[in-house]
């Protein structure tokens, strides 16, 4: 598998391709080829050249005609590159069809957001999944990995004892076993941490917390966003991939009900199946939310595609229903009166913040406490003394607003949930 190379003296140099076969895909492909080339400078990796060839019809050899071909490869030698990186999918017979041709290191977009994934995980959960996505996608490449696959094992018999055996195995098929044994191990270490999540889960519900979990494509503002409301310590920088592990962090909302505000990993459009499939323990936050905060980058030209691709993800989570707010982040740095005008026109119901300048999120709590205000209730309780128990039960889970002595009563103001008025009706106070 590619790996970025550590030597200081070193400069990778790629070469990056797209290749499209309608002219009504121009503009798509285009802006697809200029992310991928943030993907690749996210790596450190220079980017010489950018290509983008129109084919005809795909061919299943090498997706394009074998005279482009050749002359893609002609150009990265033009270049001096080390790398051709792909944006289209490759399967691993054109794969190794094309670094046969190019001798050259050949990968596609999805090897290089593993690459990023692998390095910015973290925590034990993140670097499992990352790692078991590594591995499903190598096992079906491994012959372009190595170079002894062909070579067989040694038989167990010598010259002076023993029976013969047989022929011995091939290093493919110990490679392959050694890996198909790390993908079994992963997906088992991987369950033990759903577990744990699990157990976690029921600590909130038997709480009652609510939950919101902040969404959307990648670099759009949501650990930013985070950091601001909820006094978080999250890595927040303008790049893409920079949060892999979610946080989560409680918060207060203005009618002093609990918030929980769990931060997940950004989204990116044709995002491999794999890999959603391998985060599913981290994006699970999302399908298990009370509620979604949809965060957008407004400066983004190609918003509406962004926007489009995080549904289709969420859809294929299971967390379409949710109910959402959407937000328009960034909006300090759109200052063209038609581009206002036409995020109005699109997204009526978004609002308008700011992550970075605090601008529009005292909103955006406000509309928490709307999604919420039928969960909790804001009531006065007059609680004997000697009922200390009611008097934690208060303290534990809801809000406690103030709290007064009257004779050998305790009057309590606190914003309340649901299941736990119902529990404190006989010492309410009208």
């Amino acid at each position: 598998m590619f790996e970025v190379r550590e030597k200081p003296q070193m400069v990778e140099r790629a070469l990056l391709v797209r290749f499209y076969f309608d002219t009504r895909e121009a503009d798509e492909a285009e802006s697809l080829l200029a992310e991928l080339g943030e993907l690749v400078q996210t790596l450190g990796i220079e980017v010489v050249e950018s290509v983008l060839p129109k084919c005809r019809e795909m061919h299943k050899k090498l997706l394009c005609g074998t005279g482009k071909a050749a002359e893609v490869c002609e150009l990265a030698r033009a270049h001096e590159c080390d790398v051709i990186v792909i944006d289209n999918g490759l399967a691993p017979s054109q794969q190794r069809e094309w670094e046969n041709l190019a001798d050259l290191c050949v990968i596609d977009r999805e090897e290089v957001i593993l690459d990023i994934f692998a390095k910015r995980a973290q925590t034990r959960e993140a670097r499992l999944q990352v790692e078991l996505a590594k591995m499903q996608y190598a096992l079906p490449r491994l012959a372009r990995m190595w170079g002894h696959l062909d070579r067989e094992g040694g038989s167990g018999g010598g010259q002076g004892g023993g029976a013969a055996r047989g022929m011995g195995e091939k290093q493919i098929e110990v490679d392959r076993r050694l890996a198909n044994t790390s993908i079994d191990r992963c997906k088992r270490e991987l369950e033990t941490v759903r577990k744990q999540r699990k157990t976690q889960r029921k600590e909130r519900e038997r709480l009652a917390t609510p939950h919101a979990a902040i969404v959307g494509y990648t670099n759009a503002g949501k650990s930013t966003l985070l950091n601001h409301i909820a006094g978080a310590d999250v890595l927040s920088k303008d790049m893409l991939f920079a949060t892999l592990d979610t946080t989560t962090r409680r918060i207060d909302l203005p009618d002093g009900q609990p918030l929980l505000l769990t931060d997940t990993v950004g989204f990116v459009r044709n995002l491999p199946h794999r890999l959603v499939e391998a985060f599913k323990a981290t994006l699970e936050e999302a399908v298990l939310a009370d509620f979604l905060i949809h965060v957008l980058d407004a400066s983004a030209p190609e918003i509406q595609r962004f926007h489009d691709t995080t549904l289709e993800v969420l859809g294929e989570l299971g967390a379409a229903d949710k109910p959402v707010i959407t937000i328009l982040n960034k909006i300090d740095l759109v200052r063209d009166p038609e581009t206002l005008a036409a995020l109005e026109r699109n997204f009526p119901d978004a609002l308008r913040t700011s992550a970075e300048t605090g601008q529009g999120l005292d909103d955006l709590l406000k509309a928490c406490c709307s999604h919420l205000s039928d969960r909790v209730r804001r009531r006065q309780y007059r609680i004997p003394q000697q009922r200390g128990d009611l008097v934690s039960l208060l303290h534990r889970e809801a809000k406690v607003l103030s709290t007064n002595y009257e004779g050998d009563d305790i009057i309590i103001q606190a914003v309340v949930p649901a299941v736990v008025a119902g529990r404190l009706e006989p010492f309410a106070q009208a």
